[in-house]
């Protein structure tokens, strides 16, 4: 199955962080098929000095989606993520991992949503997304990502 990841770093040394979260993820959840050109953007949802580096990456997996997502989690937290229970806003973090798609899936769960909710809105993924996949289309929106 293809799973496709967002990354996003803001804290340390981004760019080595996101090879180093691409480096375990190979081990844990499967073959990296394909990586985005890495840009730098400003923080999304919050204020902050720090500029984003951000990306997209493809993998053939055959974990479920519940199984990458606990991997995901995981390697964000060996990388230095410290998710801070009592934040009602995002905060700047060295790593984030998000589960884009999961092939052509749907899943609505409190914890996993899949394709994630927010990438119409988010320009650091969608830029990504159109230089890997621009004629996949959304599954939920069914607009090519070309068309996002």
């Amino acid at each position: 199955m293809k799973i496709t990841l967002g990354f996003g770093s803001n804290l340390g040394d981004r760019k080595n962080i996101i090879l180093q979260a691409y480096e375990l993820l190979e081990e844990k959840l499967g073959k990296k098929t394909q990586e985005s050109t890495m840009i730098e953007t400003e923080a999304w949802g919050f204020e902050s000095e720090n500029l984003f580096l951000n990306s997209v990456a493809v993998f053939e997996t055959d974990k479920t989606p519940r199984e990458s997502l606990v991997i995901c989690n995981e390697i964000e937290a060996l990388l230095g993520r410290r998710r801070n229970p009592n934040a009602t806003t995002y905060e700047n973090r060295p790593i984030d991992i998000d589960i884009l798609f999961y092939e052509n899936e749907i899943i609505d769960e409190i914890d996993l949503k899949i394709p994630h909710p927010l990438i119409p809105q988010r320009d650091f993924v969608l830029i990504p997304l159109k230089e890997l996949m621009p004629n996949f289309v959304h599954p939920v929106l069914n607009k090519a990502i070309k068309e996002l």
